[in-house]
């Protein structure tokens, strides 16, 4: 049952992402989610510190659903590898490529050196993500189906793969959704490489 306190903070969350939507994150304030939820400014303040840490939750929660079915795509049980990578890499690029986890990217970026956002951004996510790609591939060579070597920088070396193609036109605003075509074949490229790097002769 929740407390008191965790059903406030539901609350917020509800709002603020109707506020967000409703007039994106430059435009919405702190004010305006506290007179929707009512209470005092002060009450909404003890959850959240500044509009980016609300923001920041909001977004997190909107595509936690979809990060765990994409991470759970790496079933280490799947008998062909590729095939795996690629079934993984395009739901993974679909999900950095989403209007809110690249919101998410542009206000760490905005809000560098100025705030804790960036450290707790990545603990929740590119560290996650690691981990569990770190496991996986760990599956993979006991099987013998890569190479041994170091898992993180075979991890890190299969993401950077996996975004090379896309993110600038993302991160920049070229592109709003890939070109037709693109994400399936850059995936393809991506793990044709990492493969010739770490798979088996």
């Amino acid at each position: 049952m929740r407390t008191k306190s965790e059903a406030k903070r539901q609350k917020i969350l509800d709002v603020a992402a109707q506020v967000f939507r409703e007039e994106g994150f430059e435009r919405a304030s702190m004010a305006e989610i506290c007179a929707r939820v009512g209470g005092s400014k002060a009450t909404l303040y003890s959850h959240f510190p500044s509009k980016e840490t609300l923001f920041f939750e909001v977004m997190f929660l909107s595509t936690e659903a979809e990060f765990e079915a994409t991470h759970a795509a790496l079933n280490p049980d799947t008998g062909d590898l590729g095939d795996a990578l690629r079934h993984f890499g395009r739901r993974f690029i679909t999900l950095l490529t989403s209007p809110e986890v690249m919101a998410v990217r542009r206000l760490i970026v905005s809000e560098s050196g100025r705030s804790a956002l960036g450290s707790t951004c990545y603990e929740r996510g590119p560290k996650r993500s690691e981990g569990i790609m770190v496991a996986f591939l760990e599956k993979a060579v006991e099987a013998g189906k890569l190479r041994p070597g170091n898992l993180r920088v075979m991890t890190l070396h299969l993401r950077g793969l996996l975004e090379a193609e896309l993110m600038d036109g993302f991160l920049f605003g070229i592109w709003e959704t890939p070109p037709e075509g693109l994400v399936d074949g850059a995936v393809e490229r991506a793990v044709e490489v990492f493969l010739r790097a770490y798979g088996q002769p």
